[in-house]
């Protein structure tokens, strides 16, 4: 069986964070893993209260994990301190680890900013750099860039910036956009299109954690980047479209609309 591990924050309530990365990577029929970075206080309706752990716990979490079940992708979201930055990206280079997706988390759904702006550095030093693949949206975009983004070709020329800057690969996810749910990759200096039809649903807590990982759970099964996220997108549409409607706030996806349909 594939592994893969989530160094992420915790939600309470279930939506995103390691709890949306775990049932994304177990309806993939993977085996799932964590490292907590934060605990949350968080809901539907917004995130009350963040506690990130010590730095010298996160590194024990991730020793133990690399020392006895080496992960075949890692999944990275929210980190909010420059000290969890580092320990991140010394064992993620101390065990040759592979198949990086890094969602860089910084705001969440309800507008909360997740990441401390001065652990923003430390972010793009050392944890970018290292990623196969980046999945920012577009706030997170024109955060890292500088730059607004309101056309596809801007989405294009960020992708692109971001792919030269940082030596990796770049999804610029367009959920932002009220029209459309379109998302541009730059790997290897070209650029492709990823066309996705718009659900009309307010629901959308955890989108930008769920596709990470679903493309994560690709890759560690030998698929392309271009299938791993063709696959994921797809995976994410059937989610909206399941219409969970929990909470009273943006609610959470249906990560296992599919487990009725799956054989046991």
């Amino acid at each position: 069986m594939k592994t893969v591990l989530t160094i992420a924050g915790s939600d309470c309530s279930g939506g995103a964070g390691i709890q949306a990365d775990i049932k994304t990577i177990t309806v993939h029929k993977l085996y799932a893993m964590s490292a907590v970075t934060a605990l949350t206080a968080q809901n539907t309706t917004g995130v009350y209260g963040v506690m990130p752990v010590e730095a010298a716990f996160l590194e024990q979490q991730l020793e133990c994990i690399f020392s006895d079940i080496m992960p075949d992708a890692v999944k990275i979201g929210m980190v909010s301190e420059t000290k969890l930055i580092r320990v991140i990206a010394r064992k993620l280079t101390e065990y040759h680890a592979h198949h990086i997706v890094v969602d860089p988390v910084m705001v969440s759904t309800s507008g909360s900013r997740l990441l401390d702006e001065s652990a923003q550095d430390a972010l793009c030093e050392l944890l970018l750099p290292r990623a196969e693949l980046i999945t920012p949206n577009l706030p997170e975009a024109e955060a890292l860039t500088g730059e607004r983004i309101e056309t596809a070709d801007g989405m294009e020329a960020a992708a692109r910036s971001l792919a030269r800057q940082y030596g990796c690969a770049v999804l610029v996810k367009g959920g932002h956009h009220k029209t459309g749910a379109d998302d541009v990759l730059c790997e290897a200096g070209n650029t492709r299109w990823f066309c996705g039809e718009r659900v009309n649903n307010p629901n959308t807590h955890g989108t930008g954690c769920t596709l990470s990982s679903a493309i994560a759970c690709r890759l560690a099964e030998g698929l392309s980047l271009k299938q791993s996220i063709e696959q994921a997108k797809r995976y994410l549409y059937h989610a909206l479209c399941a219409r969970l409607d929990l909470g009273q706030g943006r609610g959470p996806l249906d990560h296992c609309f599919a487990v009725d349909k799956m054989e046991f």
